[in-house]
């Protein structure tokens, strides 16, 4: 009988011993995993820091540097509708031909416009946009189109199409807005002529009235 016991009490020991050995494993586990969160709650958002920096560095990074031709008073408009001069400015985006005549529509700034530089694009455009299609309201003030002459394919030229009403007083604005787009984009190597549209895709400035421009 008393060996019957020794026996009994030696299984149960021998019963308990891998359940306890399982348990320290278990809780030597969790111990590791605890330490090792603690050390990646201080790692991965620096990380992430850092990917957000490079991104938002990189993004800023990419500019285009840019000329924008104005009208320059008195030579502008006493001796010379056709002379401009440029300014610098610097593009955020590759689409820099449409970004530049955006620019120029905007005008000078005030310290430019104090040195005579100035532009009538932006005070002969008005009403609301023919091209916020399918939007009821908005839309740009232009498009700018490459390669095509009016609607017909070529390369090399660029086609502006006014998207608002044109009310120009006279000729004189008529060829210092044309200057002023000519040589705006025509400082792109692959810009050798420009077409410049109304709203109804008539010729800007064509007292004619042959649309010369696209012929």
């Amino acid at each position: 009988m008393k060996g019957f016991q020794n026996n009994n009490s030696g299984s149960a020991i021998s019963s308990h011993r891998p359940r306890f050995i399982s348990l320290v494993v278990v809780s030597i586990l969790i111990m590791f995993a605890f330490v090792l969160g603690g050390y990646s709650g201080n790692l991965f958002p620096s990380a992430n820091a850092a990917s957000i920096m490079h991104a938002s560095t990189s993004s800023t990074a990419t500019s285009y540097p840019i000329k924008v031709f104005f009208s320059k008073y008195p030579v502008s408009v006493i001796t010379d509708p056709s002379a401009v001069y440029p300014v610098a400015r610097t593009s955020p985006t590759i689409a820099v031909g449409t970004f530049s005549i955006q620019l120029l529509i905007a005008g000078p700034t005030l310290s430019e416009h104090g040195a005579g530089y100035f532009t009538e694009l932006n005070t002969i455009l008005s009403g609301p946009s023919n091209c916020s299609a399918p939007l009821p309201v908005g839309g740009p003030d232009f498009k700018l189109t490459l390669n095509m002459k009016g609607p017909t394919p070529e390369t090399g030229t660029a086609t502006v199409k006014f998207c608002r009403s044109i009310t120009s007083p006279g000729i004189g604005t008529d060829a210092r807005v044309i200057a002023e787009v000519n040589a705006t984009l025509k400082q792109l190597s692959n810009i050798k002529k420009v077409v410049i549209l109304t709203e109804d895709g008539h010729c800007f400035g064509d007292e004619s009235g042959k649309d010369l421009c696209l012929q």
